[in-house]
């Protein structure tokens, strides 16, 4: 099995290697999408008059969650970088090395996230955005969610693994599983049992016990390449070092993406009150759905990219990442136009508030405009992160979220107001793609000349 795989990735095309393994991970990551979706769209349904406040709520917390998920892929992406590069160099005792640790990094980290979120939950939630007449649902929400913390860490970073080995497949199985089976609770929670939001929340935290299960067994079993022994679960500082070292981009990424929804919800609390914050909680669960086909691509690229990097097969790498980048665009223009054209469409899905729905339109016809720039971005950072250079990674996973959308987000809604929290985006978004150009372009052409 290790042999027939290492030969997949060393030589099967990369069209069909890359459709392959990215194919299973989009499918995957959309059903993820999905039962975020789902909540969202149970929750405003559920709540009669309070699914303004239920859809914020939802909202608030969010950011929140966004943290949980920076720390999990810090590991997991970290992680799967150096076994990937592991399996390429024939390295399996390294790469079963990093499986232990990453799996005590998790165990330690959600742990403590969970106490500390316990603790503090109610100024936390204060601190992400929430008003007096939100806070009630958020804390419902997020008190339930906390107990699933080392569950959805566990699911999100070791998933990686699965995918580093080339094993798609079953990455995909884990995230189908735990997505259907939230959206099967979901309505069961917040309908048949009248549990509003901590239905919804209650529905996550079983899917992801139950992907969790299906990850041990698939290790247990001996199914991967890669064994769980008991004696890599002991830390090594070498390992643990170099994991957060090529991970902190992806962390960066999640992190200042939470911090910016912190800073826009505050914005949006005071220039348009709680339908401005349910407004861009929707749009948040939609662009999910946009990114996620994106992010799949990027889920079967990395592997490819880790791996013949490893084996020093640099056409192969080339190869991949153009093809990612032709790809990942053509799915951003794609969503831009379903987006741009039918916001109001889109918004009906999850409320029959109309002056939610109204919001909605305005909001989304600014705020999507550079969308089609997006992919050449993800693809840039996901390079830079599948070769180990750690620190043009993080730049780039900064570039959009810290370097340009904060100071953006703080600026603009001094003079435009509501309107620019949402000018903040696309300028953003233009000005990440130019620098992710700059310097991905120069990185290829050096790879061009090596070849």
């Amino acid at each position: 099995m290790v042999d027939e795989r290492n030969k997949l990735m060393a030589n099967q095309s990369i069209g069909k290697l890359l459709l392959n393994l990215s194919a299973p991970a989009t499918v995957g990551m959309l059903v993820q999408a999905m039962y975020n979706l789902t909540d969202t769209i149970f929750v405003g349904r559920g709540l009669g008059e309070d699914s303004v406040q239920g859809i914020a709520g939802i909202a608030i917390v969010f950011p929140i969650q966004m943290i949980l998920m920076a720390v999990a892929m810090t590991i997991g992406l970290g992680g799967a970088s150096i076994i990937s590069r592991s399996l390429g160099a024939k390295d399996l005792q390294m790469a079963e090395k990093t499986l232990g640790n990453m799996i005590t990094l998790v165990l330690i980290l959600s742990t403590l996230f969970t106490l500390l979120g316990s603790i503090y939950i109610v100024p936390l939630l204060r601190i992400f955005g929430a008003t007096p007449t939100i806070l009630p649902f958020s804390f419902d929400y997020l008190s339930i969610i906390l107990y699933g913390t080392i569950f959805f860490s566990f699911s999100m970073a070791i998933n990686n693994v699965l995918r580093a080995e080339g094993n798609a497949k079953d990455a995909m199985l884990v995230m189908v599983i735990s997505g259907v089976i939230n959206i099967i609770l979901d309505p069961i929670f917040i309908f048949g049992f009248h549990m509003g939001v901590k239905g919804a929340a209650l529905a996550t935290v079983i899917a992801q016990i139950i992907g969790v299960i299906y990850l041990m067994k698939y290790f247990i079993s001996g199914r991967g390449i890669i064994a769980l022994k008991v004696q890599n679960l002991t830390l090594q500082y070498d390992i643990v070092r170099e994991t957060f070292a090529i991970g902190i981009s992806g962390f960066a990424r999640q992190a200042s993406s939470s911090i910016v929804v912190v800073l826009i919800n505050h914005n949006l609390g005071l220039y348009g009150g709680d339908i401005a914050i349910a407004v861009y909680g929707i749009i948040n669960r939609l662009f999910m759905i946009l990114f996620m086909p994106m992010f799949g691509i990027i889920q079967g690229m990395q592997p490819i990219v880790g791996f013949n990097y490893g084996a020093r097969n640099l056409t192969r790498v080339r190869d991949s990442v153009i093809l990612s980048i032709k790809i990942t665009s053509g799915i951003a223009v794609f969503g831009f136009l379903v987006l741009y054209l039918f916001p109001g469409q889109l918004f009906s899905i999850f409320t029959t508030d109309q002056q939610l729905i109204d919001s909605g339109i305005s909001s989304m016809h600014i705020i999507v405009l550079a969308i089609p720039l997006i992919g050449y971005q993800i693809v840039g950072s996901a390079f830079y992160q599948s070769i180990g250079k750690a620190r043009p990674s993080l730049i780039l996973s900064l570039a959009r979220q810290v370097i340009f959308l904060i100071p953006l987000v703080i600026i603009l809604p001094r003079f435009f107001e509501l309107t620019g929290v949402w000018m903040a985006f696309p300028i953003a978004d233009s000005l990440a793609f130019g620098l992710t150009y700059l310097m991905l372009s120069k990185e290829l052409k050096l790879l061009n000349r090596i070849i």
